[in-house]
């Protein structure tokens, strides 16, 4: 399958002023799989070390932090001639290691002709444990689950991709119903490159539901391993209660809904730890539609999102021919499918900074704040063909130089206060508007 953030590894490896590399997502977004074909595609050689499986290199990196020292002895483990250049240095499960996360700074000032790649379980949750962290000597690329056209593209249908990457809408409005069966079995597997691999290989619907299956029992079981037992409950309480707080009509997360009396402060490290684990999108509310919108940020208000869409029908049990067949997926559960499939699509535009909008009177709200080059664009989400937008045209309307964009069902058109964009275009349409 290809990866759209390879192009980011090829950046890296091409770059002058290149440091040592930190590969950072969720579990089983395919941060390994990543590094072991772009090592196997574009370098001569890869020496790959697992921390968690091999014990020797505790004893490497301990003694100190002599570069050619240790690359001797990551030569010898191996049995890989590693050569600066020509040779990609993997070291996974890295978290297991802290002392190694620590060596980076001295490969980077010591040995900067060498490419090494680090990546990790948990990776996300370890870095902001205030370690001795190699602060401005690594470089960092930040990997999702796959998004809607990556599966295009692992489906075999690369004529939809290339009609949807060109956005040509005249064509693209008249194969409507291609991209909208594409976009059903999207939300069935989700994004999470082992249940995509299973599906397009044919293995069945109940061996993707199996395997997403499997991923989420892995999440849990991270709460239990990594940290203590009363943190671990309440993380488990967050993550267990996300799809009701979505089914809500007003998604912002309520904390009295995990239970009778709940408070900010007992439930704040728990979130804190699903965000920096990548299992969960936190999106905080602005209070004004400007420039940038990190300084009308309101932390008190936010909805919480699971990473994809695939996960959160085999969290919910929904069956799969609630998504795959008929309209029930676009019609039912108040969108919750849809704007977390949008927002999937934009958290994978790492540069894209992602709020919502609601008035201090909640009479007005914006599904999603996009802030996209030096524009404010307000995002609303329809799952069906409704086209009214009466809380858009509002907020435009008293927002002069503000122009909304709607993804729903329906095709492509342009007013003078809004765009409206094919549901299955969102990601392809908001990271062209990035790069202008």
């Amino acid at each position: 399958m290809k990866r759209k953030v390879y192009s980011q590894l090829l950046e890296w490896k091409n770059r002058k002023d290149r440091k040592p590399l930190i590969l950072n997502g969720a579990r089983q977004v395919g941060k390994t799989w990543l590094l072991r074909e772009f090592g196997k595609n574009e370098f001569e050689s890869v020496a790959y070390f697992s921390c968690d499986r091999m014990a020797e290199l505790k004893e490497v990196f301990a003694m100190d932090f002599d570069t050619t020292r240790i690359i001797r002895s990551l030569s010898a483990l191996s049995g890989v001639d590693i050569l600066p250049g020509k040779t990609l240095i993997i070291i996974d499960e890295i978290q297991q290691l802290p002392v190694a996360i620590t060596s980076l700074k001295y490969f980077c000032e010591d040995a900067p002709a060498y490419h090494i790649a680090v990546a990790g379980s948990l990776l996300g949750v370890f870095l902001h444990e205030g370690f001795s962290f190699p602060v401005g000597k690594v470089d960092m690329i930040k990997v999702y689950p796959m998004v809607f056209d990556e599966f295009l593209e692992a489906h075999g249908k690369l004529q939809l991709l290339e009609v949807l990457r060109a956005r040509d809408y005249d064509v693209i409005n008249p194969l409507n119903g291609a991209f909208v069966e594409e976009l059903r079995q999207y939300y069935f597997t989700g994004g999470m490159p082992a249940a995509v691999a299973a599906y397009v290989n044919g293995e069945g619907l109940n061996r993707v539901r199996e395997i997403q299956k499997l991923i989420l029992f892995a999440y849990s079981n991270d709460f239990s391993k990594h940290v203590e037992k009363q943190v671990a409950q309440r993380i488990n309480m967050v993550w267990q209660n996300i799809p009701s707080q979505l089914a809500k009509e007003n998604k912002r997360f309520v904390y009295g809904a995990l239970k009778k009396g709940a408070r900010a402060s007992e439930f704040e490290l728990a979130i804190e730890w699903l965000v920096n684990a990548g299992l969960v999108y936190k999106v905080d509310r602005v209070k004004q539609p400007l420039m940038p919108l990190k300084f009308y940020e309101d932390f008190s208000a936010f909805k919480l999102f699971l990473l994809d869409c695939g996960l959160l029908g085999a969290m919910t049990d929904t069956p799969a021919a609630a998504i795959l067949v008929g309209d029930s997926i676009f019609k039912e559960y108040k969108g919750t499918f849809t704007e977390l499939f949008v927002l999937q699509q934009l958290k994978a535009i790492d540069s894209i900074p992602v709020f919502y909008y609601s008035s201090s009177d909640s009479q007005v709200e914006i599904d999603f704040m996009a802030q996209c080059g030096v524009s404010v664009i307000p995002l609303e989400v329809k799952a069906e063909e409704n086209l009214r937008a009466k809380s858009l045209h509002q907020f435009v309307d008293s927002h002069p130089g503000l122009t909304g964009m709607r993804f729903s069902m329906s095709g492509y058109r342009c007013q003078s206060w809004m765009e409206n964009v094919p549901l299955y275009a969102a990601g392809i349409e908001l990271a062209a508007r990035c790069q202008l």
